[in-house]
Protein backbone atom coordinates (compact mmCIF):
# COMPACT_ATOMS: atom_id res chain seq x y z
CA UNK A 1 0.00 0.00 0.00
CA UNK A 2 2.52 2.28 0.82
CA UNK A 3 1.79 6.01 -0.43
CA UNK A 4 -2.29 6.62 0.39
CA UNK A 5 -2.74 10.01 -0.23
CA UNK A 6 -1.43 13.55 -0.89
CA UNK A 7 -1.62 15.11 3.04
CA UNK A 8 0.17 18.77 2.62
CA UNK A 9 1.74 21.19 0.69
CA UNK A 10 4.25 23.53 2.02
CA UNK A 11 5.15 26.45 -0.27
CA UNK A 12 7.69 29.28 0.25
CA UNK A 13 6.25 32.95 -0.13
CA UNK A 14 6.76 36.48 1.92
CA UNK A 15 3.41 37.54 0.90
CA UNK A 16 1.94 35.92 3.84
CA UNK A 17 -1.43 38.42 4.19
CA UNK A 18 -1.91 38.31 0.13
CA UNK A 19 -1.68 34.39 0.96
CA UNK A 20 -3.99 34.62 4.23
CA UNK A 21 -6.46 36.74 2.42
CA UNK A 22 -7.06 34.49 -0.83
CA UNK A 23 -6.76 31.31 1.21
CA UNK A 24 -9.23 32.31 3.42
CA UNK A 25 -11.75 34.48 2.08
CA UNK A 26 -11.99 32.98 -1.51
CA UNK A 27 -11.15 29.70 -1.12
CA UNK A 28 -12.79 29.34 2.48
CA UNK A 29 -9.36 27.69 4.48
CA UNK A 30 -9.22 28.59 8.19
CA UNK A 31 -5.71 30.20 8.94
CA UNK A 32 -3.62 28.80 11.72
CA UNK A 33 -0.79 31.15 12.63
CA UNK A 34 2.43 29.19 13.69
CA UNK A 35 4.16 32.26 14.56
CA UNK A 36 7.49 34.23 12.86
CA UNK A 37 7.21 34.06 9.47
CA UNK A 38 4.73 31.03 9.10
CA UNK A 39 1.02 29.98 8.64
CA UNK A 40 -0.08 27.00 7.80
CA UNK A 41 -4.62 26.69 6.59
CA UNK A 42 -7.00 23.89 7.70
CA UNK A 43 -9.51 22.16 5.09
CA UNK A 44 -10.78 19.48 7.69
CA UNK A 45 -10.17 17.82 10.74
CA UNK A 46 -6.25 17.91 9.83
CA UNK A 47 -4.30 20.77 12.12
CA UNK A 48 -3.37 21.49 8.26
CA UNK A 49 -2.66 20.90 4.74
CA UNK A 50 -1.59 24.45 3.08
CA UNK A 51 1.83 25.81 4.78
CA UNK A 52 3.07 28.80 4.17
CA UNK A 53 6.66 29.88 4.96
CA UNK A 54 7.21 33.40 4.61
CA UNK A 55 11.18 33.02 4.53
CA UNK A 56 11.81 33.42 0.84
CA UNK A 57 9.70 33.26 -2.10
CA UNK A 58 11.27 30.19 -3.82
CA UNK A 59 7.73 28.57 -4.61
CA UNK A 60 6.85 24.87 -4.00
CA UNK A 61 8.91 23.95 -1.04
CA UNK A 62 7.94 20.19 -0.60
CA UNK A 63 4.65 18.01 -1.34
CA UNK A 64 3.90 15.62 1.85
CA UNK A 65 2.78 12.11 1.02
CA UNK A 66 0.85 10.09 3.32
CA UNK A 67 1.63 6.13 4.28
CA UNK A 68 -0.51 4.24 6.64
CA UNK A 69 2.16 3.34 9.38
CA UNK A 70 5.87 3.48 10.58
CA UNK A 71 6.53 -0.25 9.27
CA UNK A 72 5.38 1.34 5.46
CA UNK A 73 7.11 4.38 6.06
CA UNK A 74 10.44 2.27 6.43
CA UNK A 75 9.76 -0.06 3.82
CA UNK A 76 9.35 3.02 1.27
CA UNK A 77 12.55 4.37 2.53
CA UNK A 78 14.82 0.94 1.76
CA UNK A 79 13.09 0.86 -1.68
CA UNK A 80 13.85 4.70 -2.32
CA UNK A 81 17.86 3.71 -0.73
CA UNK A 82 18.06 0.93 -2.65
CA UNK A 83 17.66 2.65 -5.54
CA UNK A 84 20.11 5.53 -4.81
CA UNK A 85 17.74 8.17 -3.54
CA UNK A 86 19.37 9.99 -0.71
CA UNK A 87 16.38 9.71 2.18
CA UNK A 88 16.75 11.56 5.50
CA UNK A 89 14.79 11.03 8.49
CA UNK A 90 13.06 13.90 9.53
CA UNK A 91 14.14 15.16 13.18
CA UNK A 92 11.84 15.75 16.15
CA UNK A 93 11.36 19.31 15.65
CA UNK A 94 10.66 18.64 11.81
CA UNK A 95 8.07 16.18 12.64
CA UNK A 96 6.28 18.65 15.04
CA UNK A 97 6.51 21.54 12.62
CA UNK A 98 4.54 19.24 10.18
CA UNK A 99 2.27 17.75 12.65
CA UNK A 100 2.81 14.08 12.29
CA UNK A 101 4.23 11.62 14.07
CA UNK A 102 7.52 10.62 11.75
CA UNK A 103 8.31 11.45 8.45
CA UNK A 104 11.12 10.62 5.72
CA UNK A 105 12.43 13.62 3.34
CA UNK A 106 13.98 13.35 -0.19
CA UNK A 107 13.97 14.56 -4.00
CA UNK A 108 13.05 13.69 -7.35
CA UNK A 109 15.51 13.27 -9.89
CA UNK A 110 14.68 17.03 -11.16
CA UNK A 111 15.54 18.01 -7.83
CA UNK A 112 11.93 18.55 -6.22
CA UNK A 113 11.31 17.71 -2.50
CA UNK A 114 9.25 15.34 -1.23
CA UNK A 115 8.39 14.04 1.90
CA UNK A 116 6.44 10.79 3.36
CA UNK A 117 4.79 10.74 6.54
CA UNK A 118 2.62 8.48 9.29
CA UNK A 119 0.11 9.40 11.92
CA UNK A 120 -0.77 13.24 11.30
CA UNK A 121 -2.52 15.22 14.01
CA UNK A 122 -6.03 15.79 14.18
CA UNK A 123 -7.07 19.57 15.29
CA UNK A 124 -9.35 19.55 18.84
CA UNK A 125 -11.77 22.38 17.13
CA UNK A 126 -13.56 21.86 14.43
CA UNK A 127 -12.83 23.16 10.84
CA UNK A 128 -13.99 26.79 10.70
CA UNK A 129 -13.89 27.57 7.31
CA UNK A 130 -12.88 31.35 6.24
CA UNK A 131 -16.12 31.66 4.40
CA UNK A 132 -19.45 30.44 4.18
CA UNK A 133 -19.06 26.87 2.29
CA UNK A 134 -20.01 23.14 2.59
CA UNK A 135 -16.62 21.92 2.89
CA UNK A 136 -13.28 20.02 1.48
CA UNK A 137 -13.43 16.81 -0.45
CA UNK A 138 -10.82 14.90 1.56
CA UNK A 139 -10.69 12.20 3.58
CA UNK A 140 -9.41 8.81 2.13
CA UNK A 141 -8.82 10.78 -1.17
CA UNK A 142 -6.30 13.53 0.46
CA UNK A 143 -5.81 17.18 0.32
CA UNK A 144 -6.22 17.24 -3.42
CA UNK A 145 -3.72 17.07 -6.48
CA UNK A 146 -0.93 18.70 -7.21
CA UNK A 147 0.45 19.78 -10.90
CA UNK A 148 3.85 19.76 -12.02
CA UNK A 149 5.24 21.86 -14.93
CA UNK A 150 9.14 19.66 -15.37
CA UNK A 151 11.46 20.54 -18.46
CA UNK A 152 11.20 16.54 -19.79
CA UNK A 153 8.09 14.08 -17.91
CA UNK A 154 10.22 10.76 -19.74
CA UNK A 155 12.85 10.97 -17.04
CA UNK A 156 10.90 11.47 -14.41
CA UNK A 157 8.24 8.63 -15.37
CA UNK A 158 10.25 5.70 -13.72
CA UNK A 159 10.82 7.39 -10.05
CA UNK A 160 7.16 8.66 -9.72
CA UNK A 161 5.94 4.96 -11.59
CA UNK A 162 8.18 2.13 -10.31
CA UNK A 163 10.25 3.71 -7.26
CA UNK A 164 7.48 5.66 -5.26
CA UNK A 165 4.55 3.38 -6.73
CA UNK A 166 2.23 5.98 -8.18
CA UNK A 167 -0.20 4.60 -10.89
CA UNK A 168 -0.47 6.03 -14.35
CA UNK A 169 -4.16 7.04 -14.87
CA UNK A 170 -3.51 8.16 -18.69
CA UNK A 171 -2.02 10.81 -20.17
CA UNK A 172 -2.13 13.50 -23.36
CA UNK A 173 0.76 13.75 -25.93
CA UNK A 174 -0.89 16.64 -27.70
CA UNK A 175 -0.43 19.90 -27.34
CA UNK A 176 2.39 18.84 -24.91
CA UNK A 177 2.85 15.67 -22.69
CA UNK A 178 0.74 15.48 -19.42
CA UNK A 179 0.90 12.24 -17.36
CA UNK A 180 -1.51 11.68 -14.50
CA UNK A 181 -1.21 9.82 -11.44
CA UNK A 182 -3.35 8.20 -8.81
CA UNK A 183 -2.61 6.89 -5.17
CA UNK A 184 -6.39 6.27 -3.60
CA UNK A 185 -9.51 6.50 -5.86
CA UNK A 186 -8.90 10.59 -6.83
CA UNK A 187 -8.45 10.28 -10.36
CA UNK A 188 -5.00 11.82 -9.73
CA UNK A 189 -3.22 13.11 -7.31
CA UNK A 190 -0.10 14.08 -9.00
CA UNK A 191 0.95 15.31 -12.51
CA UNK A 192 3.45 16.29 -14.79
CA UNK A 193 3.49 19.16 -17.49
CA UNK A 194 6.01 18.36 -19.82
CA UNK A 195 6.41 22.17 -20.53
CA UNK A 196 10.42 22.59 -20.97
CA UNK A 197 10.53 24.58 -17.05
CA UNK A 198 10.73 23.42 -13.73
CA UNK A 199 8.39 24.66 -11.44
CA UNK A 200 4.74 24.31 -9.26
CA UNK A 201 1.97 24.34 -12.48
CA UNK A 202 -1.30 24.17 -9.94
CA UNK A 203 -2.66 22.29 -6.71
CA UNK A 204 -6.63 21.62 -6.99
CA UNK A 205 -8.82 21.35 -3.80
CA UNK A 206 -12.31 20.10 -4.32
CA UNK A 207 -15.10 21.49 -2.67
CA UNK A 208 -18.56 19.51 -1.49
CA UNK A 209 -20.99 21.29 -3.56
CA UNK A 210 -21.00 23.20 -6.89
CA UNK A 211 -22.02 26.29 -5.56
CA UNK A 212 -19.57 26.64 -3.39
CA UNK A 213 -17.61 26.95 -6.50
CA UNK A 214 -19.86 29.44 -8.48
CA UNK A 215 -19.83 31.58 -5.54
CA UNK A 216 -15.78 31.51 -5.17
CA UNK A 217 -15.75 31.83 -8.85
CA UNK A 218 -18.24 35.38 -8.53
CA UNK A 219 -15.37 36.74 -5.84
CA UNK A 220 -12.49 35.67 -7.69
CA UNK A 221 -14.44 38.23 -11.12
CA UNK A 222 -13.98 40.84 -8.30
CA UNK A 223 -10.22 40.82 -7.77
CA UNK A 224 -8.61 42.28 -11.09
CA UNK A 225 -6.29 39.61 -12.65
CA UNK A 226 -7.47 36.78 -10.10
CA UNK A 227 -9.02 34.62 -12.37
CA UNK A 228 -6.59 32.54 -14.71
CA UNK A 229 -8.79 29.48 -16.08
CA UNK A 230 -12.52 30.45 -16.72
CA UNK A 231 -15.09 28.08 -15.24
CA UNK A 232 -15.14 25.09 -17.67
CA UNK A 233 -14.67 20.70 -17.29
CA UNK A 234 -12.20 18.52 -17.53
CA UNK A 235 -11.92 15.31 -19.75
CA UNK A 236 -10.08 13.07 -18.05
CA UNK A 237 -11.51 13.68 -13.93
CA UNK A 238 -14.38 15.04 -14.94
CA UNK A 239 -13.73 18.27 -12.78
CA UNK A 240 -16.05 21.19 -12.74
CA UNK A 241 -13.58 24.42 -11.80
CA UNK A 242 -11.62 27.60 -12.44
CA UNK A 243 -7.85 28.55 -11.59
CA UNK A 244 -7.15 30.89 -9.86
CA UNK A 245 -3.56 33.40 -9.69
CA UNK A 246 -1.29 33.36 -6.47
CA UNK A 247 0.64 35.48 -4.98
CA UNK A 248 3.73 32.75 -5.52
CA UNK A 249 2.67 32.82 -9.46
CA UNK A 250 1.49 29.49 -9.73
CA UNK A 251 -2.13 28.21 -10.00
CA UNK A 252 -4.86 26.78 -7.41
CA UNK A 253 -7.80 24.99 -8.88
CA UNK A 254 -11.22 24.99 -7.18
CA UNK A 255 -13.58 22.48 -7.87
CA UNK A 256 -16.58 20.43 -7.80
CA UNK A 257 -17.45 16.91 -9.41
CA UNK A 258 -14.57 14.73 -10.16
CA UNK A 259 -14.92 11.08 -10.65
CA UNK A 260 -13.78 8.27 -8.24
CA UNK A 261 -12.32 5.58 -9.78
CA UNK A 262 -11.34 1.89 -8.65
CA UNK A 263 -7.77 1.67 -8.29
CA UNK A 264 -8.10 -2.54 -8.46
CA UNK A 265 -9.91 -1.93 -12.41
CA UNK A 266 -8.09 1.21 -13.69
CA UNK A 267 -6.27 0.98 -17.23
CA UNK A 268 -3.93 3.41 -17.80
CA UNK A 269 -4.65 4.82 -21.61
CA UNK A 270 -4.05 7.85 -23.86
CA UNK A 271 -6.06 10.71 -24.53
CA UNK A 272 -6.96 12.23 -27.18
CA UNK A 273 -9.46 15.29 -26.35
CA UNK A 274 -7.39 18.06 -24.95
CA UNK A 275 -7.40 18.59 -21.09
CA UNK A 276 -10.84 20.25 -20.99
CA UNK A 277 -14.48 19.72 -22.29
CA UNK A 278 -15.21 23.43 -22.31
CA UNK A 279 -14.46 26.66 -20.75
CA UNK A 280 -11.12 27.05 -18.86
CA UNK A 281 -10.12 29.41 -21.43
CA UNK A 282 -6.54 30.18 -20.14
CA UNK A 283 -6.81 33.85 -19.59
CA UNK A 284 -2.74 34.45 -19.10
CA UNK A 285 -1.70 32.32 -22.46
CA UNK A 286 -0.92 34.40 -25.42
CA UNK A 287 -3.71 34.21 -27.86
CA UNK A 288 -2.13 31.45 -29.96
CA UNK A 289 -2.02 29.22 -27.44
CA UNK A 290 -5.03 29.62 -26.37
CA UNK A 291 -6.96 29.20 -29.89
CA UNK A 292 -5.08 25.97 -30.32
CA UNK A 293 -6.51 25.05 -26.98
CA UNK A 294 -9.86 26.23 -27.89
CA UNK A 295 -9.48 24.49 -31.19
CA UNK A 296 -9.26 21.51 -28.99
CA UNK A 297 -12.46 21.62 -27.48
CA UNK A 298 -14.62 22.91 -30.42
CA UNK A 299 -13.85 19.88 -32.46
CA UNK A 300 -14.43 17.60 -29.26
CA UNK A 301 -17.65 19.64 -29.10
CA UNK A 302 -18.61 19.13 -32.69
CA UNK A 303 -17.82 14.69 -32.46
CA UNK A 304 -20.27 14.92 -29.35
CA UNK A 305 -17.62 14.43 -26.82
CA UNK A 306 -19.45 14.57 -23.10
CA UNK A 307 -19.27 12.58 -19.88
CA UNK A 308 -22.03 11.64 -17.88
CA UNK A 309 -22.61 12.88 -14.83
CA UNK A 310 -23.70 10.57 -11.95
CA UNK A 311 -24.94 12.75 -9.77
CA UNK A 312 -27.95 13.25 -12.32
CA UNK A 313 -30.56 10.25 -13.68
CA UNK A 314 -30.63 9.66 -17.23
CA UNK A 315 -33.33 11.92 -19.24
CA UNK A 316 -36.81 10.45 -19.28
CA UNK A 317 -38.93 11.49 -21.92
CA UNK A 318 -40.93 9.19 -24.17
CA UNK A 319 -41.38 12.29 -26.90
CA UNK A 320 -37.22 13.25 -26.90
CA UNK A 321 -36.50 9.13 -27.12
CA UNK A 322 -39.01 9.72 -30.48
CA UNK A 323 -37.41 12.76 -31.37
CA UNK A 324 -33.70 10.38 -30.96
CA UNK A 325 -34.75 6.98 -32.37
CA UNK A 326 -36.33 8.97 -35.41
CA UNK A 327 -33.25 10.25 -35.86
Amino acid sequence: MEITALGYIAINSSQLDQWGRMATGLLGMQRVDRGGKMCAFRMDDRKQRLIVDGSSDAGLAVMGWEVPSTAELDQLAGRLESHGVKVTRGSRALADERHVAELISFADPAGNRLEAFCKPELASEPFRPGRPISGFRTGALGMGHVVLNVEDVEPLLPFYRDVLGFHVSDFGLKPYGLYFFHVNGRHHSFAMVGSGRKAMHHFMVELGSLDDVGQGYDLAQLDEGRVAYTLGRHTNDHMTSFYVNTPSGFFIEYGWGARVIDPETWQPHETFDGPSLWGHERLHMPEEQRKRLRDMRLDAAARGVRVADPRVPPLNCAWLDHVVARE
